[in-house]
């Protein structure tokens, strides 16, 4: 790359900056970015400038942990790196780098490492950059690459060569020498390939015994207990507004003693709180709402007679006149609201649609975190009559550039947008009740309940997976406090509740239907079914990427081990049945070319394409099904690659059982027959006839049963 070149004959040549220089240049900012721009001389830069995705916090660069003998240089490289492009012949010769100018996150990470080998150098006795050697590159890149994944070298290794690629752009280059993998191939400087997916397919899915009840409570916060948490809240807050705009006077304080005093003089409990100064302590925003005094008299009494202690000893609720409507088990969830109670409900309640939202529509947390009040407008009816889906409106950033191919920070309102259904679309309007009018969804200022404090943006990743842990310890608490041990969030094998997990959770269970969840099988279908549709209707034109691809992920891995068992079970001696008995033996013996290698979206849409050899699990019909779209009485979507399991039905030529399914299904017989006995008698008579339709499938089976040999041939 030629380094002599004039600003005048080069354009990717920057001009050195002054000291009083803008840390971005005008034209890396959009119009609508409002965040300050450091200068130059500063040591601390702010990113801010570059950032307009809500969901992003506002990185900082501290050029204080650069070592100062090598503080200048890197302060150069780094204001290149953030304004500088690299040219596309770079580029497009570059193997493993094909973008001019990355996005502000890897921009972020990429200085990182930048101040990472800065130290490294200093440490080595190098005091500017041109005295780095190959000796010296060689020994980092060895020490940087080693424990990590092939695709992350490969990274960390692209991130040292911008070090000396943008180093070019400058007026004045500091020196940078050339990396040898950029001269000799990068190959060698790689750990081996261990052929693990990396990225969402990679995140494991929440257990089905943690999701089960985490979605139960998040679907009952929403849908049972938001009517009273919001109400409480709005008289929380008109309780607060009037104290703080509430005098001192005479009245105030004997009112403050008339209320106080004989709970003193009882023994009663004391409407308490807990105060980060001070632990738990007097309410006294509460005593004074209730009393009509000042905060300051309530302070003044509860000072001189010693209530903070005894506050802490005698702890007691702080109850609202408020209505009590929601319900759980059959009886009202709580004797009152509470005010000291209510700002952590609000923050629960808005964690829980989070969840609701997250969890069933398959979205992005950075994408949920983008969306505004209004983004899900109540559909108009159609002609005839009937009412169309719920649509959410929503920005998406992954992989959005411009016609230069640079990231756009802001993202881009998605083509086709999320279908809705009706818990989302309740889980939305109670967020709306929380924020004004056109905010985000998940504004940072206005879900900050507690402190009232005012934030960027949305709230962060960080701080809703912290809220996500918190609101699976009040479930915990509360089960047990409402008798519902049963109903507990137990501790995941795979550690933290993340919300990026909830998306391919998603995926998991829609492709495996496992028994025991809230959202009942039948829900699982008409989802799987409102993702098909808009697969047809759009995002086919997008190769299924997203999360129809990890859908699709979970789909093959799920087919897979069916295919796997019911090998295993036919090598064991188990007979089969069914009209799609030999293509089922024949999808099963054709699975070891795919095992291992449906990590990805392309290999398992390759693997399900197998149009009549790909296997679903029907456990609540007890067969297999060898799915083949012109024999389906599911009625199938065009091209959909699975079954409509929900609607399964009997006569369909892709049907399957082997041996453990018939017993199965006497099992369930048998069990329908003793709950037949403890029912009214129009209801046990059709469970009885329930069962012997069961026993009738079993009989039909033994009738028909083949080895897996007499079945092929």
């Amino acid at each position: 790359m030629t380094t002599a070149l004039t600003l005048e004959a080069d354009p990717y040549i920057l001009p050195l900056p002054g000291p009083e220089s803008p840390v971005v240049l005008d034209r890396w900012i959009s119009a609508g970015n409002t965040h300050p721009n450091s200068r130059y001389s500063d040591d601390v830069w702010s990113m801010g400038p570059l950032i307009d995705n809500p969901g992003d916090s506002i990185h900082k660069i501290n050029l204080r942990r650069c070592p100062a003998t090598l503080r200048s240089e890197f302060r150069r490289l780094i204001w290149v790196l953030v304004n500088g492009e690299l040219r596309p012949t770079y580029v497009q010769e570059r193997g493993f780098q094909n973008r001019s100018r990355d996005g502000v996150i890897s921009m972020r990470d990429n200085i990182l490492q930048w101040m990472k080998f800065a130290r490294w150098l200093d440490r080595q006795g190098v005091s500017q950059v041109s005295d780095c050697t190959m000796e010296h590159w060689m020994a980092y890149a060895a020490k940087c690459t080693s424990g990590c994944t092939r695709v992350h070298a490969q990274t960390v290794l692209r991130w040292l060569s911008d070090l000396w690629a943008f180093d070019q752009l400058s007026a004045s280059p500091c020196g940078v020498t050339q990396p040898p993998w950029e001269s000799e191939g990068i190959d060698d400087y790689l750990p081996a390939s261990t052929g693990e997916a990396g990225g969402e397919n990679k995140t494991e899915p929440l257990d089905p015994t943690v999701i089960g009840p985490l979605l139960t409570w998040s679907i009952r916060m929403v849908e049972d207990f938001s009517d009273d948490i919001l109400a409480a809240w709005a008289e929380r807050c008109r309780m607060h507004a009037r104290v703080t705009a509430t005098p001192s006077t005479r009245g105030g304080l004997a009112a403050v003693k008339n209320y106080l005093q004989p709970l003193v003089d009882a023994g009663a409990l004391l409407p308490a709180t807990v105060s980060r100064k001070h632990g738990i302590t007097l309410a006294h925003h509460y005593v004074a709402a209730v009393t009509g005094a000042s905060w300051n008299q309530v302070h003044d009494f509860a000072t001189r007679r010693g209530l903070r202690e005894l506050a802490a000893r005698r702890p007691g609720p702080s109850p609202m006149q408020v209505p009590v409507t929601g319900r759980i088990e059959g009886r009202t969830w709580r004797e009152f609201m509470d005010y000291e109670e209510t700002p952590i409900l609000v923050r629960h309640l808005a964690t829980a649609a989070a969840i609701v939202i997250l969890y069933l529509t398959g979205m992005r947390p950075q994408e949920a975190r983008s969306l505004r009040s209004g983004c899900c407008p109540d559909p108009q009816p159609n002609p005839d009559g009937s009412m169309p889906r719920h649509l959410i409106r929503a920005h998406h950033f992954k992989n959005v550039r411009d016609s230069d191919g640079h990231h756009i920070s802001a993202g881009e309102e998605r083509a086709v947008p999320w279908v809705a259904i009706t818990p989302v679309v309740n889980a939305i309007r109670v967020l709306e009740r929380i924020v004004p009018k056109g905010e985000l969804l998940f504004s940072s200022t206005h879900h900050d309940v507690v402190s009232q404090r005012k934030h960027h943006g949305a709230l962060k990743r960080g701080t809703l997976d912290r809220r996500v842990e918190n609101l699976v310890s009040w479930i915990n608490q509360e089960a047990t406090a409402q008798g519902l041990p049963a109903q507990m969030v137990p501790e995941d094998p795979h550690g933290n509740l993340g919300l990026s997990r909830l998306r391919r959770t998603l995926a998991w269970h829609i492709a495996r239907r496992p028994g025991g969840l809230v959202a009942l099988a039948i829900q699982y279908g008409h989802m799987r079914t409102a993702l098909d549709a808009r697969t047809s209707t759009g995002y086919g034109n997008r190769g299924r990427r997203g999360f129809h691809g990890e859908l699709d992920v979970e789909t093959a891995l799920a087919a897979a081990q069916t295919a796997a068992r019911l090998r295993d079970a036919t090598a064991a001696g188990e007979k089969i049945s069914g009209p799609a008995a030999r293509r089922a033996l024949i999808g099963a013996t054709s699975l070891p070319s795919f095992e291992g290698a449906l990590t990805t979206p392309k290999a398992a849409a390759k693997f399900l394409a197998r149009d009549g050899l790909v296997l679903f699990d029907n456990p609540d019909s007890f067969l297999i099904c060898a799915f083949k779209r012109d024999t389906a009485l599911c009625d199938p979507d065009p091209g959909a690659t699975a079954p409509n399991q929900f609607a399964c039905q009997l006569g369909c030529g892709n049907a399957v059982r082997t041996d453990s399914y018939a017993q199965a299904a006497r099992e369930h017989a048998d069990r329908l027959d003793t709950k037949a006995v403890l029912v009214p008698q129009p209801l046990g008579d059709r469970l009885r006839l329930t069962a012997n339709r069961f026993r009738a499938l079993a009989d039909a089976h033994d009738s028909a049963a083949q080895s897996a040999e007499e079945a092929i041939a």
